[in-house]
């Protein structure tokens, strides 16, 4: 007999609520079996719900984990899964490249705004100390 979890089992072990897995579900990520109205997860399931989280966190979508998820293969040794997932976190990684960039272009450009607003200020208050 296989190893099932429940989806408590899950949650306590991967540090998750039951309304995150349900909601995976939900989204066509998860498809557990049925026991009436019990939810019984294959160590697949558990693969897929670590695969969700992992790319969670690296700023994946649900339509890329989604995507990666189709591709689970363990009898090919998950090769166009591992390709698909290199190219997606080559993909992010230029992404948040280009957003670094974004984020010292928009300081520079509020450093510049600010040096602009407190000579104005200097300048105003001057000229009011000269009228006096």
């Amino acid at each position: 007999m296989s190893t099932t979890y429940s989806i408590s089992d899950l949650a306590r072990e991967l540090d998750i609520t039951t309304r995150a897995i349900r909601f995976y579900e939900e989204q066509g990520l998860l498809s557990p079996e049925r026991r009436g109205q019990e939810r019984i997860y294959t160590p697949r399931d558990k693969v897929s719900l670590k695969l969700i989280l992992r790319g969670k966190r690296i700023g994946f979508s649900l339509a890329e984990c989604r995507e990666l998820i189709q591709l689970y293969d363990p009898s090919s040794g998950n090769q166009k899964q591992l390709h698909s997932m290199l190219a997606k976190i080559t993909e992010r990684r230029q992404q948040l490249e280009q957003q670094m960039l974004d984020i010292e272009q928009m300081k520079l450009e509020l450093d510049t705004a600010e040096e602009r607003c407190t000579q104005a200020l200097e300048q105003t208050i001057q000229s009011q100390v000269g009228q006096l």
